[in-house]
């Protein structure tokens, strides 16, 4: 174990990324490089735990809510609740300036608040929306960019898979991390309307001819579709704030009422169920690799004493946490235009989390300012991967386009970013007053 330091740490980091720029999946390089240095500085023993680190790290009540939480997001997909919920956020938004590009925001921000991913977001409220501007005069781009931005706030706003493995990893409670997560997500939301109120004011062909005002009383009977939705964000966090139930067992909730919800629709059937439980094994097969992979890489980085190695190098810096702060910000945006965000939060929290604890920087602050970072790279090219999913729902156009409609939402975000730094007690002040 001699000889190991701050210069091998990064040798080690810098050959992962080498591995998943590659091509290599991301469990596979985070294991492949902690096996490579429990080799050469370990021995046979630390190779030999492997697996007992990898069942203790999926033996975990925490990482079942990842799964139920996929399972959620399908079943309303598939559910028909969707469809329901865009028509009545349309009765209420499409008067306001920019029209329906606030329902696509809207819509956005309610489905995360069930789903906990913002991918499924993008899919879901993609498929719904297109259909709907295909006649009308609004702005492609901005179109666009208002489901690609909006659907980044779907590991924002609570609840979040994300912010599970995040707190799995850190063992940081999963239910402050929620509470931090919702009033940031919502002044988001608020900006991204802000700004497409903006733009439309001061360009109104951007979202073509008004939409007609719905009798009052029409809108009143539309808001039953926002019923299920709400009442779903209601049961699984007001049990987790209430003290009645952890995440995972709310999780559980809610993916009894989306079965529910199935019946009352008409829309159950076996074969739905069969395709819900298909995606959900699949999509969590993949995401518990990675994070078995990363539990074994922090236990080898322990053995080695990376963080220690890393607090102490931090501290001779004589940097603060504010800049600090910066010079993550700047090597996340960078990171985020080359690796998926899974990969990027799960690879990098090993090495960055030590150097967080020892300036003194709140670990549910800090998980807020990851997941943000994160969103911004769902969105950021060449691989953002909310672009993508828009453009693959689309099924017309260059993908170009949507990296140009989401361009003024990037600088929303970074704004975001700048006032989390200047103002911390945005994301801290409900975890302080739901839990302490």
């Amino acid at each position: 174990m001699t000889g190991f330091g701050v210069t091998e740490a990064a040798i080690g980091f810098a050959l992962m990324l080498a591995m998943l720029f590659a091509g290599l999946h991301v469990g596979v390089a985070m294991a492949a490089v902690a096996l490579l240095g429990a080799d050469l500085y370990l021995g046979a023993p630390v190779i030999n735990a492997l697996g007992t680190q990898l069942w203790g790290a999926t033996d975990s009540f925490t990482l079942l809510a990842v799964p139920l939480f996929v399972l959620l997001g399908e079943l309303l997909v598939k559910g028909g609740a969707t469809d329901r919920m865009y028509k009545a956020l349309a009765a209420w938004l499409g008067p306001l300036p920019g029209g329906l590009l606030h329902t696509n925001i809207g819509a956005c921000a309610l489905f995360a608040a069930v789903s906990g991913s913002s991918v499924a977001t993008a899919a879901t409220i993609g498929t719904v929306a297109m259909p709907t501007f295909a006649n009308r005069r609004y702005d492609q781009r901005l179109v666009l960019g208002t489901i690609a931005a909006g659907a980044t706030l779907g590991i924002l706003i609570p609840p979040s898979i994300n912010m599970i493995i995040y707190g799995a990893m850190t063992n940081t409670s999963v239910g402050r991390l929620y509470a931090a997560g919702v009033v940031p997500g919502l002044l988001l939301t608020g900006m991204f309307m802000g700004l497409i109120a903006v733009l439309c004011l001061w360009r109104p062909a951007l979202a073509g001819e008004s939409e007609p005002r719905l009798p009052l009383g029409a809108r009143i009977r539309a808001l039953r579709g926002l019923a299920a939705p709400v009442g779903l964000f209601v049961a699984v966090m007001g049990s987790i704030y209430a003290g009645w139930a952890t995440p995972t067992e709310s999780a559980a909730v809610g993916v009894v009422a989306a079965f529910l919800l199935s019946f009352c629709y008409g829309r159950f059937k076996v074969s739905m169920l069969h395709a819900c439980f298909e995606t959900t094994v699949t999509v969590s097969s993949m995401i518990l690799l990675i994070v078995a992979a990363a539990f074994y890489l922090n236990f080898v980085l322990g053995i080695l004493g990376v963080p220690q190695a890393l607090s102490a190098f931090v501290t001779s810096l004589e940097v603060g946490p504010i800049g600090i702060l910066f010079v993550l910000f700047v090597f996340y945006l960078v990171l985020g235009c080359f690796l998926e965000t899974l990969s990027m939060m799960v690879g990098t929290i090993p090495i960055v989390f030590p150097i967080v604890v020892a300036l003194g920087i709140d670990p549910v602050w800090f998980g807020i300012f990851l997941v943000v970072m994160c969103e911004i790279a769902l969105i950021t090219p060449p691989v953002g991967m909310n672009l993508y999913v828009v453009q693959g729902v689309r099924t017309s156009g260059t993908v170009g386009e949507v990296i140009q409609g989401t361009l003024p939402f990037l600088g929303i975000m970074v704004l975001l970013v700048l006032l989390l730094i200047a103002f911390p007690g945005i994301a801290l002040w409900l975890p302080g007053l739901a839990f302490d």
